[in-house]
């Protein structure tokens, strides 16, 4: 039998929790250690801190700690509104270390070559090649959702005339009030400029998911251009981070869009619901999300991969769940792959072990 390979997980929220009862739950996986921020959490049980029996494995902030253990990869599933500044000195720490690194935190790096930071990347790089480690991310959207479905379903095409790739989500489960509020501008008057709002902001957002099908395609993306829509609602919403007042933005949509050719070829489109009732004439889903992919050419392709039941129950699971799989799934595969930093171009289709009840 192979030994497991040695896991730790960095952080205990959403899909970080959803990482490490994946991980417990396989014999090809061994969960050595879990970093928490919050220093409630430090020194409980991670098997209780996720809601479950106890594990034997004590939560730490101590990172020397947890690379002292020599794990084989990391599942970095940090969140907060400056997760990339965080998030990047200690992927640079763990890749000099040996250690594969794989994230949902920083979905600008889904695909590397297109970094908002030319200089960050260039260390990651050569952190991963000091220590011939290799680094990918993924998730649901960016990540399969964003780019990899749609490049999928082109194997289909003849010709294409533009690829689009829309997420229609209720997000009323995020805790998270300052990304909501101030990054995203739900629960504020339309006259609020978010951190969305920031000239370039958008295109920046989603400049990696375009630039990673314009490579799968072998088609080069001239300019991104990004746009910014928000709806209110009418009645007072309870979510998770607090009260969308009636009156204040209930709904938005972003859309970033690559121009191939003089034309906008490659659309990456966000919507994102307090409520279902908010934006009616805006494309909807009854699930808790809907990642759609629309294909002009020939032939043209329409598909809709729904997460979640129908009327989806509002608290995310099934997108968590999914986005913490993409990269939990990807771990054998991460650490077999070649040195440096990956994308979903360089992987091979990272299918699930030891899935099945």
């Amino acid at each position: 039998m192979t030994t497991p390979l040695r896991t730790v997980v960095w952080s205990t929220g959403g899909v970080g929790s959803i990482a490490i009862d994946a991980i417990r739950r396989r014999p090809d996986l061994e969960l050595v250690g879990v970093w928490v921020h919050s220093t409630d959490k430090m020194g409980s049980d991670v098997g209780e801190l996720i809601g479950g029996e106890p594990l034997g494995i004590t939560a730490t902030n101590d990172a020397d700690a947890l690379i002292a253990l020599r794990p084989d990869c990391v599942v970095y599933a940090a969140s907060g509104p400056e997760r990339d500044a965080g998030a990047v000195p200690d992927y640079v720490r763990l890749l000099e270390a040996g250690i594969n690194v794989v994230s949902t935190t920083s979905t600008s790096l889904v695909y590397p070559p297109a970094y908002y930071s030319p200089e960050w990347r260039d260390q990651l790089e050569a952190a991963a090649k000091s220590g011939n480690a290799s680094f990918y991310a993924s998730g649901i959207f960016p990540g399969f959702g964003s780019d990899h479905l749609a490049l999928l379903l082109a194997t289909q095409s003849k010709k294409i005339r533009c690829v689009k790739a829309t997420e229609v989500a209720l997000n009323d489960h995020y805790p998270v009030a300052d990304v909501m509020m101030d990054g995203m501008g739900f629960g504020r008057p339309l006259d609020f400029e978010p951190m969305l709002a920031t000239p370039g902001f958008i295109e920046m957002a989603w400049r990696a998911p375009i630039y990673l099908i314009a490579e799968g395609l072998g088609v080069e993306v001239e300019q991104v251009h990004g746009a910014l829509d928000r709806q209110t609602t009418e009645r007072d919403i309870e979510v998770a981070f607090g009260t969308i007042a009636a009156g204040t933005c209930g709904a938005v949509r972003t859309r970033a869009a690559g121009v191939v050719n003089g034309r906008e070829a490659i659309v990456i489109e966000h919507i994102i619901r307090m409520s279902r009732e908010v934006a009616p004439d805006w494309t909807t889903s009854e699930f808790d999300a809907t990642y759609r992919v629309d294909i002009e050419g020939d032939p043209d392709i329409h598909c809709a991969m729904n997460l979640g039941a129908a009327e989806g129950h509002g608290a995310g699971h099934a997108a968590m769940t999914a986005t913490a799989m993409r990269v939990v799934n990807a771990i054998p595969f991460v650490v077999d792959a070649r040195t440096g930093l990956l994308s979903s171009l360089d992987m091979p289709t990272t299918l699930p072990r030891h899935a099945f009840d």
